[in-house]
């Protein structure tokens, strides 16, 4: 079980996590179980978390999205890409089984799966925005299909295609479409009853216009640097059409507000 924990706002907790298992899935792809109870039962399909590092030279966390949620084991899933040497997700692709890991969630806002019932929902997810529309997909029930874009390599494909039907793109037409996700729509002549997507800002403006064009509601969960994971510093913020009332200005904190907005409320 884990120690060292202190509740906090919304169930939100610090816990020293640890490790269960690490396995590398792909090129700088990582996949990472650790044992967190009461983070499990709290979280919801879209949320993060923070990561300590153990190198106290780095002081602020890395946020790393929920790719599964073991409610039943106690556990979550983490899976990552490590971004470079000498940084915080290098770090963490060094832990071992046994290792503990300080973690502060579940933060954020998920996808509102309430929202899409009755409907048929496209899940869209391109690179490391692949990983928190797993466990999405999973708790999603009715209808649905799943768009995966990738630059080159494949990874959770297999999770993904055991919960229903499921399209591809790689940039370099290796497998499924040539291209992205965008082209995927528009090649298999997809529609849906709405829209959640996760990835980079280029492909979630390009699917957001494809939505409006629809006429479908489309939440996206936004991709960004954090420092403090809670909403105190203003670090994460992204133009949004109404006023916020921590700062008063017409922003959105995508830590805090977010990560997942309807792609109406925010600016890309």
């Amino acid at each position: 079980m884990s120690c060292g924990k202190s509740v906090t706002r919304q169930g939100r907790r610090k816990e020293n996590c640890r490790i269960l298992s690490q396995d590398c899935i792909g090129e700088n792809i990582y996949s990472l179980w650790l044992e967190g109870e009461d983070i499990a039962n709290a979280a919801v399909p879209g949320q993060f978390l923070s990561l300590y590092s153990r190198d106290k030279s780095r002081l602020l966390p890395r946020p790393i999205s929920i790719c599964e949620i073991d409610r039943e084991g106690g556990r979550l899933r983490l899976v990552y890409r490590v971004t470079g040497k000498n940084t915080g997700t290098e770090e963490f692709s060094r832990l071992c089984p046994g290792d503990i890991l300080q973690v502060l969630g579940p933060l954020g806002n998920g996808f509102p799966l309430e929202a899409a019932k009755g409907r048929h929902m496209l899940l869209i997810g391109g690179g490391i925005g692949i990983p928190p529309m797993l466990e999405t997909a999973k708790q999603l029930k009715g209808e649905k299909t799943m768009i995966l874009g990738y630059r080159d390599q494949l990874f959770l494909q297999e999770e993904f295609s055991s919960l229903g039907r499921i399209y591809l793109a790689t940039e370099d037409g290796s497998a499924g479409t040539k291209g992205n996700v965008l082209n995927v729509l528009e090649e298999k002549h997809l529609s849906g009853g709405g829209i959640f997507a996760c990835g980079p800002a280029p492909m979630l403006r390009a699917v957001s216009a494809w939505a409006a064009g629809a006429g479908i509601p489309c939440w996206i969960s936004m991709e960004e640097r954090m420092a403090c994971g809670v909403g105190a510093c203003l670090a994460c913020v992204c133009g949004s059409v109404e006023e916020d009332t921590h700062s008063h200005v017409k922003n959105k904190r995508i830590c805090r507000d977010g990560p997942v907005f309807l792609s109406t409320e925010v600016e890309i």
